[in-house]
């Protein structure tokens, strides 16, 4: 099981470093808002691109409450969160 959420995490962090570079106010603290702009956050975070990437890899589907709820995680959480929606149907 380890192994499971250890690639998840890379995976997730791979998606986190492609849309966090677009935005170069945005430290590596390894949190998932960073993977928009924080001087200019989205008014709607759900399908956006960061969210349909990883919808994509992990094979879920990311609804607004889990958006939202994704959006303010750091990736260890949020790896946590996305291995316990794999177990959901979309």
């Amino acid at each position: 099981m380890k192994d499971k959420n250890k690639t998840a995490y890379e995976n997730l962090h791979r998606i986190y470093d492609k849309h966090r570079r677009k935005y170069k106010e945005n430290s590596d603290s390894k949190q998932m808002c960073c993977m928009w702009s924080t001087y200019d956050p989205p008014d709607i975070i759900e399908c956006t691109e960061p969210f349909c990437d990883i919808e994509e890899t992990f094979g879920i589907c990311i609804e607004d409450d889990d958006a939202l709820e994704l959006y303010d995680m750091d990736l260890d959480e949020a790896t946590k969160r996305i291995m316990k929606m794999k177990k959901r149907t979309c």
